[in-house]
């Protein structure tokens, strides 16, 4: 079912990211990008053609190791697939540290004063203690408790974006399409 659920997640997360399109707007911090991978990934990977010309099949496998398997999204996709998928998209736009750290402050806001399980050290990465903690809250909130987490995930999400355009006045021009096509929908 992983394997499945990574394919799942990087079809949308493709298409949010506009799909085979590629992308050189002056204003993105990203630069030249195809299947949502900027250049910097794509070299940092072992990518050395023109980003325009990017294989799919290329950025399927470093949108799999960058963005979910370092982030364990097997594991999490077992307790709550709808989640991982949350966290990949949101690790592929914002940096894997990023999404782990957005999973760790919900748990820590979630988690009763330590009642149902201990505060987690929001350092970005998805381990054992993270992936008990998930299991914990789940357990005690049920399905329900999924929804309301990808809920307070996508709020902690679009603050970012805000906080990004106002550091970086350029960003503005994608706050919309940010909030859009990964928050809204």
């Amino acid at each position: 079912m992983t394997r499945a659920a990574f394919e799942e997640a990087f079809a949308r997360t493709v298409w949010k990211e506009g799909g085979d399109k590629f992308s050189n707007n002056k204003n993105d911090s990203g630069g030249q990008t195809r299947y949502g991978i900027t250049e910097r990934v794509a070299r940092e990977e072992g990518y050395a053609g023109p980003m325009n010309q990017l294989p799919l099949s290329i950025a399927k496998g470093i949108a799999k190791r960058r963005y979910w398997d370092q982030l364990s999204l097997d594991r999490v996709s077992d307790l709550a697939p709808v989640v991982a998928e949350e966290l990949f998209d949101t690790s592929y736009n914002m940096g894997q540290g990023v999404a782990g750290r957005f999973l760790q402050r919900a748990l820590n806001g979630f988690n009763l004063f330590g009642t149902i399980y201990p505060d987690l050290t929001e350092d970005g990465i998805i381990g054992s203690g993270t992936i008990s903690a998930l299991a914990a809250y789940l357990k005690h909130r049920g399905r329900l408790g999924e929804t309301v987490l990808v809920r307070a995930l996508n709020c902690l999400q679009g603050a970012q974006y805000f906080a990004i355009a106002q550091n970086r006045p350029k960003d503005e021009e994608f706050v919309y399409g940010w909030m859009l096509n990964r928050v809204v929908v």
